[in-house]
């Protein structure tokens, strides 16, 4: 089983719930899961992990958190090379281009990408959500 990253940034609550949901999935499915805030993790730690999920929400003109995510990003994304990640994030305007121009982003780095595009979840999860979002762990967990 894969040791997994979850990194997140939340302003409302709805990405904590889903990178909860996710880690829940991950755990369940038998992975070793760690969360944490930008803050507390650097591009030093990307070689501790299997796989890392990242997660933040849309913000003004769809664009990452600018002040404590985004700067985390930055430092790391020349470090993505080849390294299995997964983008998640809520948001509650426009239609996901945030995600689009994120994951296109991390294409761009040679990130090994889950999926065709990052999850997305619109406001608050509900219990659909919250389910593709454990799913999502469990999936991540034997990637």
């Amino acid at each position: 089983m894969n040791k997994i990253a979850i990194v997140y940034w939340t302003c409302s609550g709805n990405t904590e719930i889903m990178a909860n949901c996710i880690a829940d999935g991950a755990s369940a499915a038998g992975a070793t899961v760690s969360s944490f805030s930008p803050a507390e993790f650097s591009a030093a730690d990307l070689d501790n992990y299997d796989v890392v999920a990242f997660g933040c929400p849309a913000m003004g003109a769809e664009t990452l958190e600018e002040s404590e995510f985004e700067p985390m990003f930055s430092d790391l994304e020349s470090q993505l090379k080849g390294r299995k990640i997964a983008l998640f994030g809520s948001y509650g305007w426009g239609d996901g281009q945030w995600m689009r121009d994120w994951f296109a982003r991390c294409t761009d780095d040679g990130a090994l990408l889950f999926g065709d595009e990052g999850l997305m979840v619109n406001e608050t999860p509900d219990d659909a959500a919250e389910n593709v979002c454990k799913e999502l762990g469990r999936e991540l967990a034997v990637w």
